[in-house]
């Protein structure tokens, strides 16, 4: 009875629905590492981060030692909110239990320092595993890429290589995404095509990569030659990062083009409408800036609130912009008027 109630809870765990999972884990008269691997590995899975971590604190005060599961569970969530105190103690953890051996963990860690913006913890995790396998590779090439150093990570793809390691799909978005933060469109272009030497088909997410890479360079008749002739319909992610391009480029014959094909798509992102509108903005096309408005209104399209997390005294604060509810709001305004005069003293001498 206890195995069926399980394997049914590890399968509303698998499926999403992380509430009723969460529902019947708080029921269990009896939890085990396994099913608190489960739950929190849930969590990072369908991109619940804070309560991933929250539930990591409850294990730790129910005296449950993690494993190397769940360091590899627990990681990413770390890594999406920034927790570097947390994700730090976990390396430290790691290491007292010699669970940093495993290329698992290895990984894992590269990702996380390398998404907190500490590019160079990265690195020396990288050169202190024993073991490493491509998904190390991977992760380090990438966490150069992200932070802006496209130099390093071309190299490291180079090593990678001379280290007989094949590279694989998620190698070349890592390489391209690297091509693409600096600007370099000749690298680009070049593995690109030195994909299929690699045996490797490019897939929707590499043609992503270098129809952003194009259109940031303002080679904007090879980008949309490109989205016309990938073997995959342009989805709204690709084609809005074409319309920034355009609007970018103050290209406006074809920023609407790009939009009419969003629309048709149902893709009804906010960023797409107001890009267009300050671009008619720039142009004075008044009448136009307020039909791209009627537009917004009609298919209730409104812009996503911005919103900011960090931690602090190992808790989570979010801000959300234009909440007046925050309980701290008082504190923070002042914090932020103190800030401003700060600055502007220092901007006058």
């Amino acid at each position: 009875m206890w195995f069926l109630g399980l394997v049914w809870f590890l399968g509303i765990v698998v499926i999403g629905d992380v509430e009723n999972a969460r529902l019947m884990f708080d029921l269990m008269p009896e939890k085990n590492l396994f099913t608190w691997n489960a739950m929190i590995g849930g969590y990072c899975q369908h991109k619940r981060s804070h309560e991933a971590l929250e539930l990591f604190r409850e294990m730790q005060m129910a005296s449950v030692e993690p494993n190397e599961v769940t360091v590899v569970c627990v990681l990413p969530a770390v890594a999406d909110l920034g927790a570097l105190d947390l994700g730090g103690w976990i390396h430290r953890f790691a290491q007292r239990k010699k669970l940093d051996r495993s290329a698992r963990v290895g990984t894992a860690l590269i990702d996380m320092y390398a998404k907190c913006g500490e590019i160079a913890k990265a690195k020396l995790v990288f050169e202190e595993m024993a073991e490493k396998e491509t998904a190390s590779w991977n992760a380090l090439i990438n966490g150069f890429a992200v932070n802006g150093c496209a130099k390093e990570a071309l190299e490291v793809f180079m090593m990678m290589k001379e280290e007989g390691f094949r590279p694989n799909e998620v190698t070349m978005i890592g390489v391209l995404s690297a091509c693409n933060h600096c600007g370099l469109v000749e690298e680009g272009r070049r593995w690109f095509k030195a994909m299929e030497r690699f045996g490797i088909v490019p897939q929707i997410e590499h043609y992503g990569c270098m129809v952003d890479l194009l259109g940031r360079a303002g080679c904007l008749d090879e980008a949309e030659k490109l989205i016309q002739t990938m073997p995959y319909d342009a989805n709204g992610i690709i084609l809005s990062s074409f319309l920034f391009a355009c609007g970018y480029f103050n290209d406006v014959s074809r920023a609407e083009r790009v939009l009419k094909e969003v629309v048709k798509m149902d893709e009804d992102s906010a960023g797409n409408y107001v890009m267009l509108r300050n671009l008619y903005a720039t142009e004075q096309r008044w009448r136009d800036v307020e039909g791209v408005k009627q537009m917004m209104r009609k298919r209730g399209t409104s812009k996503e609130v911005a919103c900011s997390a960090i931690e602090v005294g190992a808790s989570f604060r979010e801000f959300v912009a234009g909440d007046y509810l925050h309980s701290h709001l008082e504190v923070v305004q002042l914090t932020l008027g103190q800030l401003s005069k700060h600055m502007k003293v220092e901007i006058i001498y």
